[in-house]
């Protein structure tokens, strides 16, 4: 991990850098409370066989390692994230992918276009509506409890409040081992006290602002049952992303990475492809 100071804010991330061709770089950044951890274990998966692009994993401010000094709202939260982009991504195209609060950021970053160059954008279960009480959203749902997971919450032996109780729509051993691997360390380590001052100006700027056409080759994963930030509200996005596939994924939640992880990994390869053939065109 290393560490980039932004104005006054320590700024934590992983890079992994690409090889000689060099496709260009790819910016990542994660949910709210979470760290780059959930990204990681996410995207390397596919870019073990796309070893062509550097990848940059950002700890947002406030999050993981990374400091939160002046952090007050979404906005600041953007700016840092800008700053950093100016700092660590050299010329070249840059892909830019966000889970949930993070794929918030990431559009706000496609409105912000030209300036940032982005070529290719990566949504998954993405924020749209910063508002929760505005948000579109279906009733809680388990699809599927594997009886020994729900033995365990029921007895207490698992905690009925933590992040795999809360989020599961799939909940067996597999999808609680990553669970407690890649989110809730993240979770663990996030700033309370800056969280509670992001959330009390949550909104970005961009969201009042009429959506600018974005041509890159993009991609929008969803789960069905995903109670947090739906489905429903990002199909909006669609008449501004032509070039977007959006996908809505059944047996998944918030955490559709992870529920669906082989369809996840074949929509973000197929993803690449896309962006890889409009970079030779």
């Amino acid at each position: 991990m290393a560490l980039l100071t932004v104005g006054d804010v320590d700024l934590h991330y992983v890079e992994y850098p690409g090889d000689s061709r060099g496709s260009g770089t790819v910016l990542l950044l994660h949910g709210f409370t979470c760290d780059h951890r959930m990204m990681t274990a996410a995207f390397e998966p596919v870019f073990e066989s796309r070893r062509d692009w550097s990848r940059i994993y950002l700890d947002l401010p406030g999050h993981g390692r990374s400091g939160s000094a002046g952090i007050d709202s979404t906005d600041a939260v953007f700016g840092v994230m800008a700053d950093a982009i100016a700092a660590l991504v050299p010329e070249g195209p840059l892909l830019v992918a966000g889970e949930s609060y993070g794929g918030y950021l990431a559009q706000g970053l496609v409105e912000d276009q030209p300036a940032t160059g982005v070529a290719g954008v990566c949504l998954v279960a993405p924020a749209v509506i910063a508002a929760h009480g505005r948000r579109v959203l279906p009733a809680r749902e388990i699809v599927f409890q594997d009886p020994e997971i729900a033995a365990a919450i029921q007895s207490g032996e698992l905690d009925p409040d933590s992040n795999f109780a809360q989020l599961a729509v799939a909940a067996d051993a597999r999808t609680l081992r990553r669970t407690t691997e890649e989110i809730d360390p993240g979770t663990a380590l996030a700033d309370a006290d800056a969280l509670a001052r992001i959330e009390s100006g949550y909104t970005g700027s961009w969201e009042a602002r009429p959506r600018p056409r974005f041509e890159g080759p993009s991609l929008m994963i969803a789960g069905r049952q995903d109670h947090i930030t739906g489905y429903a509200d990002q199909w909006a996005l669609v008449d501004t992303y032509p070039r977007m596939t959006y996908a809505v994924l059944d047996r998944a939640g918030h955490n559709v990475h992870i529920e669906q992880d082989v369809l996840f990994a074949a929509l973000v390869h197929e993803w690449l492809d896309r962006v890889e053939e409009s970079l030779r065109a």
